[in-house]
């Protein structure tokens, strides 16, 4: 499932970009083999170079292979054939002996279900109500972060004009107490942002627990086809009609909750789970009877799977 996010600038700052290390001239190296291009420092122009040589292969698998140092033997100066050494074949522990295993009972067949859980989330009215409000105070958030940054903006550039005027001193001081106001700035947004974020969690996830627990809606929906293994529509190429759920557990979730709990604007939800007032699901026995089915309608739904996407 798609998280929720806040695609906010908190006052943007100068960032450094690393340029990787240019590796121009590589290509100049004496080998053409494509090894690692390493200067060769303290060589006479006239001193001529031994060829490279490389090792016979062996049946054990080989260590990784240094890079080339420009042609040079191992042991420069060594006549040609010696001063290469083939890597030797190292012993290993014993393999332990495996236990023999009983045999046990097969498992039952299996009996495929198919969701999109992104479909159920676009069908349901709390998950939509989620989006609305919670969106609704993140664009406001990012207007106010606007506003303040082009103030700031401008702020730094009249202190860059009266510069000239201002004696050193008060030139500093107000140039701490800008750089002082923009620090406050980003603490504070930054947390408005966290507690919208956190406000999002939240709702998100009273909808994630109806859904997925182990007598969740998509435990009695799928355990009313008779099926036992529920996986994501996504991960299927082909599917045939009757195996896909996506609709039904819609259904049932707007009847089962058709709303969630959202702290109020500017409500901090770890201050308010402290204070022991966050409403919780956890009477979810008593939404799936307001659904009208009951655990035992469906005894196949205790032994589902959902196969949970990464």
């Amino acid at each position: 499932m798609s998280r929720f996010s806040l695609p906010l600038t908190l006052m943007t700052a100068s960032v450094l970009a690393l340029m990787p290390v240019s590796q121009a001239g590589a290509a100049d190296s004496n080998d053409g083999n494509g090894a690692w291009f390493v200067p060769k420092t303290a060589q006479q122009p006239s001193a001529p170079v031994a060829p490279h040589h490389h090792a016979a292969p062996v049946a054990a698998p080989a260590p990784a292979a240094m890079p080339d140092m420009g042609g040079m033997d191992e042991a420069e100066g060594a006549p040609e054939g010696e001063g290469q050494q083939v890597p030797p074949v190292l012993p290993l522990p014993p393999v332990p002996a495996s236990p023999a295993i009983p045999k046990e009972n097969a498992p039952p067949p299996v009996s495929v279900g198919l969701i999109s859980v992104q479909g159920v989330m676009q069908l349901s009215t709390a998950a939509q109500e989620m989006q609305q409000v919670l969106g609704e105070r993140r664009d406001r958030l990012a207007r106010v972060v606007q506003k303040e940054e082009a103030a700031w903006r401008e702020e730094q550039q009249k202190l860059q004009v009266q510069a000239r005027t201002l004696t050193s001193d008060q030139l500093q001081l107000r140039v701490r107490h800008l750089q002082e106001r923009r620090a406050k700035d980003q603490r504070d947004f930054s947390n408005q942002a966290r507690i919208i974020q956190e406000a999002y969690q939240v709702a998100f996830h009273q909808i994630e627990r109806v859904l997925e627990q182990r007598d969740g809606i998509i435990a009695r929906v799928a355990g009313a086809h008779g099926m036992n293994l529920v996986l994501h529509a996504e991960q299927a190429v082909l599917h045939v009609d009757g195996q896909d759920i996506t609709e039904e557990v819609a259904d049932l979730l707007n009847k089962v909750l058709p709303h969630v709990f959202i702290p109020g604007d500017g409500v901090d939800p770890e201050v308010l789970a402290k204070s022991g007032k966050m409403p919780t699901t956890a009477d979810e026995e008593r939404l799936m009877n307001q659904a009208g089915t009951q655990p035992a309608e469906v005894p196949q739904a205790k032994d589902s799977v959902l196969r949970r996407q990464q």
